[in-house]
């Protein structure tokens, strides 16, 4: 690892990844090896997940190809100096903000979207003129496998590399002199990475989780928020970071909304053969997960099949803060359904809680929506719809608090991996002498009055 990380930090001295037209055509080679591989990327995540090839398009591929849109797109214009208005103290001159590339960069991935959560922030530190260490995580197994096989084939790994393994190849990936950590997954993990990057002072950007709440109004379109609840959900079977955690709804639609939600699930008709749903990704988690159904609170769903890691989308009503099932993060198809009476109030036991990455608001009410944006705090999230917040490039991504910090997509990511370099550049027809000595009270008198402007 210590010469892989010295050959990448040679590469990237020798200024070669500078140009504009290199940082194209190296995004231009991920999209071309992407496109050109897309058989091999479905087999092995439907090895990993049992996911379907449309799942994998829409909810990987074609987010990383938008991704490369719209960085190819704008790039130029990201690249350019920024002008900055100037101040009087330093006339006669100019001031402008460069964009500089951090150096080595090292993306650590999580396993729910394999590709996705991997590429879209190498598509970033390669846009900013970066090298990239890659670490997929190892949990999908045949998905890791493909990855490795098909950057190896496409870039030289003193510009990209990927490295294999898992907590030990991690561990020791930290102790390298890495120029900016990225890293997405738990909060727990999340910890590590932040703690081992303090010790050398190395920037960070964290993509963790938390309990993502969904409120629903008496106000909201009952039909179309049952649809979009369960569609987002249900979908990657729960293994989604942005997903609905659980869902408070006023106490006097609680039995119509448990309907509706049902009735969405039975129409849907989640299904491996449906192409629509996919498995829970190991043994341990399938484990933990059906852990926490408690039978007496199933309102619809709750069986699951240990032999193919299939837990039926599953709501559970009568549940309360109290519950085991609130105390974690589910990340699973599991969707707690609590009553609430005040909105304000709702509201408020949110914000006790820590900040979550997403919330979502179905509500017709101009009221309600602005008392939840101003009241709770949380990374990103969407009113009257769930996930797709992620799908727009022009929005910045990334959580708060216990959620994450930092955040990517399009020019978000640019910037998360560039350094602002700040120039102040003078001309030299004039300098006034009120900053030389000697010093006298009639100079500091005229200092003031700039100070003034």
């Amino acid at each position: 690892m210590e010469k892989l990380i010295q050959k990448q930090k040679d590469f990237f001295h020798s200024g070669q990844t500078l140009p504009y037209a290199f940082r194209i055509k190296q995004l231009e080679t991920l999209e071309s090896a992407l496109r050109d591989n897309e058989k091999l990327f479905e087999e092995a995540i439907y090895n990993d997940f049992k996911k379907s090839s449309f799942d994998t398009f829409t909810t990987e591929l074609a987010l990383i190809y938008s991704e490369i849109k719209e960085v190819k797109r704008n790039l130029h214009a990201w690249m350019r100096p920024k002008g900055v208005p100037n101040n009087l103290i330093n006339f006669p001159g100019k001031s402008y903000i460069l964009q500089e590339p951090l150096g080595v960069t090292l993306v650590i991935s999580a396993w729910n979207y394999p590709f996705l959560l991997l590429f879209t922030p190498a598509i970033s530190a390669m846009a900013a003129g970066n090298t990239v260490v890659l670490k997929p995580s190892e949990i999908p197994s045949a998905t890791a496998k493909v990855i490795d096989a098909i950057i190896t084939a496409s870039f030289d790994p003193q510009y990209v590399a990927v490295v294999q393994g898992g907590v030990t190849e991690t561990t020791q990936l930290l102790k390298q002199d890495f120029d900016k950590i990225f890293f997405t997954g738990s909060t727990q993990v999340g910890r590590i990475i932040y703690r081992a990057a303090a010790e050398k002072l190395i920037p960070v950007t964290l993509e963790l989780g938390g309990k993502s709440p969904a409120i629903v109004t008496p106000s909201c379109n009952l039909k179309m928020t049952a649809k979009r609840l369960v569609w987002g959900k249900f979908l990657n079977a729960g293994q989604t970071c942005v997903a609905p955690d659980y869902v408070l709804v006023h106490e006097s639609m609680e039995p119509s909304f448990l309907a509706t939600c049902r009735h969405e699930i039975e129409k849907a008709k989640y299904a491996f053969d449906n192409d629509n749903y996919c498995q829970i990704i190991n043994d341990a988690n399938f484990k933990r997960l059906v852990a926490l159904i408690d039978k007496d609170k199933v309102y619809s769903g709750g069986t699951f099949d240990a032999a193919t890691r299939y837990i039926a989308p599953t709501l559970l009503r009568h549940i309360s803060f109290e519950d085991k099932i609130m105390k974690e993060e589910i990340f699973g198809p599991i969707l707690p359904v609590l009553t609430y009476t005040n909105f304000t109030e709702a509201l408020q036991q949110i914000k006790s809680l820590p900040k979550p990455l997403s919330a979502y608001l179905f509500s017709e009410s101009k009221k309600e929506k602005k008392e939840m944006l101003q009241t709770v705090s949380f990374g990103g999230g969407a009113i009257n719809d769930v996930v797709m917040h992620l799908a727009n490039p022009n929005l910045p991504f990334g959580g708060i608090g216990a959620s994450g910090m930092g955040s990517y997509h399009g020019k978000a990511g640019f910037m998360a991996f560039s350094h602002q370099k700040s120039i102040l550049q003078k001309a030299n027809w004039l300098e006034l002498p009120l900053k030389y000595s000697p010093v006298s009270a009639k100079k500091l008198w005229f200092i003031r009055q700039v100070f003034k402007w």
